[in-house]
């Protein structure tokens, strides 16, 4: 465990008591304040410091009380007000899997804080496709997966979280699309024990997932908490706009939506974005 910064530390002892994985999140590196996790773990990542110790990096997961520049899709910020909230990087070192299918790691994220908040409050949570995490219609997470190509395969791949859990209030411009944890439920939560949940998810579904190298033994999980499916949906695209039905996704993640023909056709995650005919979901 390191701190970086002067501050409130990291409970480390608390973490790895409550933690139930093997390798993920074995190591984890805290400060107090960062720009965005995302960069700090691609910064680890390419000045492999830890060759000297001999460690593998493979698992490190960087956690921040606060985020000044926190990252979201298609160059959004993500609000990352200090104590109130989970921020944090997951960096995986050489995963054996094609460079096409990493950003379905996503998708395996998104499914994996679903359910870890799930264990975490006891109230499920839904998925707005493709990795947005849900409550009474309102997102609660982000997801931002990012990676570094070496001779044609990743040479590792960083997936940044961002958990509203004890955040109290929104801007206005927020509180018809964003809740938290608390908002919900009315009670502070643990955050340190919702990382470790979400990690735990994630480890096992990751397994799952290196095992095929698609969504195939997780898909059916993935569904049962799609907020899409078999709702009538708005297809944005560059080039226009078109409606359809949800029905699920495909093994390799992509949102397939019957269009009023009949036919079903396949969305692709970062090519579009997907609502609802009257709201957010």
């Amino acid at each position: 465990m390191n701190k970086e910064k002067d501050g409130q530390y990291f409970p480390a002892g608390q973490f790895q008591e409550c933690l139930r994985t093997e390798r993920i999140a074995r190591q984890v590196l805290w400060k107090e304040e960062i720009d965005s996790t995302n960069n700090w773990a691609r910064e680890y990542a390419g000045s492999r410091c830890w060759t000297e110790k001999g460690t593998d990096p493979d698992g490190t997961l960087f956690v921040a009380e606060k985020q000044t520049v926190g990252k979201g899709r298609q160059g959004r910020i993500w609000t990352s007000p200090p104590g109130e909230n989970i921020y944090m990087s997951l960096l995986l070192w050489k995963p054996e899997i094609k460079a096409l299918s990493a950003s379905q790691l996503t998708l395996v994220m998104g499914l994996s804080v679903a359910q870890g908040m799930e264990k975490l409050t006891g109230r499920k949570a839904g998925i707005k496709w493709p990795n947005d995490v849900v409550y009474s219609g309102k997102k609660i997470c982000g997801i931002l997966t990012e990676m570094r190509i070496q001779e044609g395969k990743p040479e590792y791949i960083v997936i940044g979280v961002g958990i509203n859990v004890n955040q109290t209030e929104f801007s206005p411009e927020l509180q018809d699309k964003a809740t938290s944890v608390f908002l919900e439920t009315g009670k502070k939560a643990d955050r340190i024990a919702g990382i470790a949940r979400v990690m735990e998810c994630f480890e096992k579904n990751y397994r799952k997932f290196l095992r095929t190298e698609d969504l195939s033994l997780i898909r059916e999980d993935y569904e049962s908490l799609l907020l899409n499916k078999d709702r009538q949906v708005r297809i944005i695209e560059k080039k226009g706009q078109w409606q359809g039905t949800a029905r699920g996704i495909n093994n390799r993640g992509e949102l397939l939506v019957e269009d009023s023909h009949g036919n079903l056709r396949e969305i692709l995650s970062g090519e579009v974005s997907v609502r609802g005919l009257y709201s957010y979901v």
